[in-house]
């Protein structure tokens, strides 16, 4: 549901770990290597990085203190308002487009993390209350040194990102815009109204993206062959998968594994 940890060293690089958790990490002083799905990152003092629930991460090297912070979206999502606040300005974006963010005012953001450790720790009355607020004022703060960098003011759609989670949720099974609009009870035009509004894509090209990233992650992370992602993914012909994989990446499976393996 919710968890926080202090690294001060690392002394080999960690298993490539996936959570199906909104993690967010902190480099409270020192420096921090990490790869997130294909991209490698490196953290500085005072930077913050968020991880979207589905990617994998591999922590590669510590010098300092790296606060990691995870929490489900059971745990933090109580209304619309909550979704939205996760997702506001692409603080954790299902498109893979992760951000170090230097926050500028480390005290507090310290202050903050130290609060949902201690809560946590002694677990006093209604301590989830208090760190479900705490929380709230961590993404408050990223999202305000953001603004503060000259970032334009993204505000998402609730049932947009309801839209993004039920189809990392249902991959294997291949629905058609419809049926997720029927899953969150909306329409397929809404979808396409949305998808359009957030990405600029139709709905069904929402979807083929999330597939392609994920599509990616089983490249890189798994011993899965091409056949078996195929089927993972909701193909019944991994031939045709191969071609859906190219027409979208300019590269095979298999090539991609190639050239871009962590």
């Amino acid at each position: 549901m919710i968890d926080i940890k202090t690294f001060t060293s690392l002394t080999h690089a960690s298993e490539a770990k996936r959570l199906l958790r909104y993690i967010l990490l902190w480099c409270k002083n020192g420096r921090t290597d990490i790869i997130i799905d294909e991209h490698r990152f490196s953290l500085s003092e005072n930077q913050v990085i968020t991880i979207t629930s589905g990617q994998y991460y591999q922590i590669k090297e510590i010098s300092g203190d790296l606060v990691v912070l995870n929490f489900s979206l059971d745990f933090f999502a109580k209304n619309d308002n909550d979704i939205e606040l996760i997702f506001h300005n692409g603080l954790f974006c299902h498109f893979g487009m992760n951000e170090i963010v230097t926050i500028t005012q480390p005290q507090l953001f310290h202050d903050l993390l130290y609060k949902i450790e201690t809560e946590l720790f002694n677990k006093p009355y209604q301590y989830l209350v208090s760190v479900h607020s705490y929380i709230e004022l961590l993404l408050v703060e990223i999202n305000r040194t953001k603004i503060e960098n000259g970032d334009e003011i993204w505000k998402p759609d609730a049932l947009f990102l309801k839209f993004l989670e039920a189809v990392r949720n249902n991959y294997e099974h291949n629905y058609s815009v419809a049926h997720f609009a029927e899953i969150i009870n909306t329409t397929q035009a809404k979808l396409n109204e949305l998808s359009k509004l957030h990405t600029n894509k139709t709905a069904q090209n929402v979807i083929y993206s999330l597939i392609i990233s994920e599509a990616k992650r089983y490249l890189l992370y798994t011993n899965l062959s091409v056949k078996e992602i195929a089927y993972a993914l909701g193909f019944n012909d991994p031939f045709y998968f191969s071609n859906f994989f190219k027409k979208h990446t300019s590269k095979s499976p298999l090539d991609f594994k190639k050239e871009v393996g962590v």
